[in-house]
Formats: C-alpha cells, sequence, structure tokens
C-alpha cells in the first residue's frame, strides 16, 4: 500500500528532524519534503505532491497563517495540521488558523524531559491525525447508521422537557461551535455546557472567541461557577467538567480525575455528570470529532429518558464521535451542522411546561 506523504513546514532544523524521525518511525509514513517557511512550502507541492502539509507558525519570509492562506487559495481540500507552541500567542494563532481552514492541530512538545519522551508525544498525537485525514482509518458509513439508529429509536417515544443542554466535540468543534453557539438567543431558558478536546490556554481563547461571536455570555468554566440561562461553558483544558447542585444553585466542579477515552476534559464525564443531576431532561449533543468520546455517555442520557442529537457526516470534519454515537443506536436525530442550533432550540423550548425531574442536592 502507497506511504502517506508528509511535507514538513518549520524554521527550525530541531523541529523538522524530530517530526521527521517521529513520523518516519511509522512504515505507513515517509517524508515528502522539507521547508523552513511557506514560500518555499508553496513551491515545492507541485514537485513532492504531498497527501498532508505540518505547518509551524512562526517562520521568516511566510508565516504560518499567510500560508495557510495561500495554500487554501491553490489547494483547498489538501490536509493542514498546524503545530503550535502551548502559549497564549499559539492559542491564539492556531484558533485562527483553523477559522482560515487549517484542518486541524498539534502542539509542540514542551517540558517531557527527553528527546524520545518528545518523539513520542508527536507520534501519539500527531500520527493518528494524519492517518484519519489521509482515510486510513475505518470510517462508520451514514447509510448502516441511520438504519440502526431508526432501529433502535423506540416507537411513541415523547421528548421530556429540557432543562440543560450539554455538547461534545474534538476535531473540528472550534469552527462548529462558532456555527451553533452564535445561532443560539440570548434568552435561551436553560444553560449550556460544552466539551472541546483542547489543552489549557487554548479554551480560555476559544471561550473568549466564542463570546464575542454570541449573543449568550461564554465563559471558560471555573470551580463554582453558578449556572443560569443565556450562558454557555466551556471547559477548561486539563479538567474534567462535572456539575453539582447545591440546593437550587447548580455549579460547576472541577477534577483532575485520570482521563476518559484518552482525554481530559472527557465527554462522557459531562454527559454522565448531567445525567445524574437531571435525569431525563438532558438534551446531549455531539458534534465533529476524532474518537468514541461521547458514546457511551449519550447511552447513559438515552437510558435515562434524555434526548441524543448528533451532527451528520456531510458537514463533520471528522465524523469518528458522533458517528460512533449514531452506530451506536443512541442518536434520536442526525442532523446537518447548520440546523444543530435550531434543533437545539426546538427541543429546548418544547414541552416546557412539563415537570423537570432534577435531583435535589445540597
Amino acid at each position: 500500500m502507497r506511504k502517506i506523504k508528509v511535507l514538513i513546514v518549520d524554521d527550525s532544523t530541531v523541529i523538522r528532524r524530530l517530526l521527521s524521525d517521529a513520523l518516519t518511525a511509522d512504515p505507513a509514513i515517509e517524508i515528502a519534503g522539507i521547508a523552513a517557511n511557506g514560500k518555499i512550502a508553496i513551491a515545492k507541492i507541485p514537485q513532492v505532491n504531498p497527501d498532508v502539509i505540518t505547518l509551524d507558525m512562526e517562520m521568516p519570509e511566510m508565516d504560518g497563517l499567510t500560508t495557510l492562506v495561500e495554500l487554501r487559495k491553490l489547494y483547498p481540500k489538501l490536509p493542514v495540521i498546524m503545530f503550535s507552541t502551548l502559549t497564549q500567542r499559539g492559542a491564539e494563532s492556531t484558533l485562527e488558523a483553523l477559522a482560515k481552514g487549517a484542518n486541524d492541530y498539534v502542539t509542540k512538545p514542551a517540558n517531557v524531559g527527553s528527546v524520545n519522551a518528545a518523539i513520542q508525544s508527536v507520534q501519539s498525537e500527531l500520527i493518528p491525525k494524519i492517518k484519519q485525514f489521509c482515510n486510513w482509518t475505518d470510517t462508520l458509513r451514514s447509510n448502516s447508521v441511520k438504519l440502526t439508529s431508526l432501529i433502535n429509536s423506540p416507537a411513541g417515544f415523547k421528548p421530556c422537557r429540557v432543562d440543560i443542554v450539554v455538547i461534545g466535540s474534538s476535531t473540528g468543534g472550534p469552527n462548529a461551535l462558532s456555527t451553533v453557539l452564535p445561532a443560539i438567543p440570548a434568552n435561551f431558558p436553560v444553560p449550556i455546557l460544552v466539551v472541546q478536546h483542547m489543552p489549557p490556554v487554548f479554551t480560555k481563547h476559544l471561550a473568549d472567541r466564542l463570546h464575542q461571536q454570541s449573543s449568550l455570555h461564554v465563559h471558560e468554566g471555573a470551580e463554582g461557577d453558578l449556572l443560569e440561562p443565556g450562558g454557555a461553558w466551556i471547559a477548561p483544558g486539563n479538567f474534567h467538567m462535572t456539575l453539582r447542585r447545591h440546593g437550587t444553585q447548580l455549579k460547576v466542579v472541577l477534577n483532575q480525575q485520570p482521563p476518559e477515552n484518552s482525554c481530559r476534559p472527557a465527554v462522557d464525564v459531562l454527559f454522565r455528570s448531567a445525567s445524574e443531576i437531571f435525569g431525563a431532561n438532558v438534551l446531549s449533543v455531539v458534534l465533529t470529532g476524532m474518537g468514541h468520546d461521547g458514546m457511551r455517555g449519550c447511552g447513559i442520557v438515552r437510558d435515562a429518558g434524555g434526548r441524543v442529537l448528533v451532527q451528520d457526516e456531510a458537514t463533520s470534519v471528522v465524523w469518528g464521535m458522533p458517528g460512533s454515537v449514531a452506530n451506536a443506536g443512541y442518536a434520536h436525530k442526525i442532523v446537518p451542522l447548520t440546523s444543530i442550533a435550531e434543533e437545539i432550540m426546538i427541543q429546548t423550548h418544547a414541552c416546557r411546561n412539563a415537570p423537570s425531574y432534577a435531583k435535589a442536592g445540597s
């Protein structure tokens, strides 16, 4: 089988060598070429015909964002994975790159202790994404998924009142959330909680960016935050986000318990917590993302009588997370990204006079 050809674009000789060593250790990957800046990279693409590009942010002559804009004019479908620093500036630039058409990002190893540890970090983070975007992983097909969902949908199911909306996303999620949350009005009657797979610093900038775009008040979740209608809370990087009732108040509780599905924050943790408190009054939404985080949580939500909504394959950057939920038969509805906000509002405004089954707490 033909190997995946990667073009590495980075001005650092050390980083180019690190990436080359990390990637060529996988027999499915070969280095098609290297480039010290975007100008050289664009000139090389017709010569080496890469399947995917790793792109640094800060480079001389033509930086990563400028390169990305030019790449998208010439090669709109060529996968581009940004290689970002785990800093405030890196987070801002990465979110801008995702908005301008980058497929995904990986953060550069920091404080890992050795070259071997850095290589392992790159391999664990970058190689699965390269293979995903180059179709080297099995994908779930829509036709079989829709049939499974139909078979498992109970006849005559009647939705309950929605008292909380919980959303999970990963690869492609920042742009998907930028479509969904700004379309929800400020007078939305229940709180929204979101787990987006991102490291620390990045989640704060994502929340700030979404707040600027939205009528909702969007925050990065903090310990003890009081949840209210008209607000959305993004789980902070490296922390699971759960909920706790204190009398009539609902608060955010953060923890650093072990990752689930190799993720912290994990979607399953949030969905499980919401279901424990609100029972049938939960609307869970799974957007684009790699892996299967959220699948078990959706099963718990559905078993409790709550609703499950997933993004369709056609509009997902990666149909891993939503596809796994749909394939398990947990999705009540599979809709395109542009219909997600409308569907959330329809489900939430329905049955507003029905009783709430949320558990009291202290």
